[in-house]
């Protein structure tokens, strides 16, 4: 996998951390840096986590599916995509001002559930050429990244960019998906 790929990747699989830092900037009255990195790091470490979980798995089923593996890697991807897409267009209800995404049980299921979608694009990974190791490294980093950013414009912005995002995320992992079919075909 290119590298320039490998970010885009990246970017679109830390949208929904995005889009809960987001929410978590609006909701806490007072955030630290400290309180900020605690958040980053967890959904952070989730995104990393799951992609490898999900390449083990793909690893058990490989030979099973070695003859359609690009296009399941291309549907995997195209239904996370328009899963993102969709999930956009609804309406958010911003969350109640009394939860704090700080505590262990609400960090834990943020962190958990943004990152599903990269253990299903985990799974993709086993089908095709990658430095796993630089693929984790690369989605944690930017995960991490883009949490600081969205803890921040919650603050500042609000979560409508976080929605608009979501659109943006969706198109990327379909176009990667497009782009793992088509390098296999041609």
């Amino acid at each position: 996998m290119e590298l320039i790929t490998l970010i885009l990747l990246s970017i679109g699989l830390s949208i929904d951390s995005f889009a809960v830092s987001v929410s978590s900037g609006l909701i806490m009255s007072e955030i630290t840096f400290r309180k900020a990195t605690r958040i980053a790091f967890s959904l952070a470490f989730f995104q990393a986590l799951m992609p490898l979980i999900g390449w083990f798995i793909g690893n058990k089923i490989e030979t099973m599916v070695i003859s359609f593996d690009h296009w399941l890697a291309f549907g995997l991807l195209a239904i996370i995509g328009g899963k993102m897409i969709f999930e956009s267009f609804k309406t958010h209800p911003i969350e109640n001002k009394k939860s704090n995404p700080l505590e262990l049980k609400t960090l834990l299921g943020i962190s958990l559930a943004t990152s599903i979608d990269a253990l299903v694009v985990g799974v993709s990974f086993a089908f095709i050429e990658i430095n796993l190791l630089l693929v984790i490294f690369i989605i944690g980093f930017t995960t991490f990244f883009f949490s600081m950013l969205g803890i921040l414009f919650g603050k500042k912005v609000g979560v409508h960019f976080g929605e608009k995002m979501e659109v943006f995320g969706g198109i990327v992992l379909i176009l990667i998906g497009l782009k793992i079919l088509l390098d296999h075909l041609l």
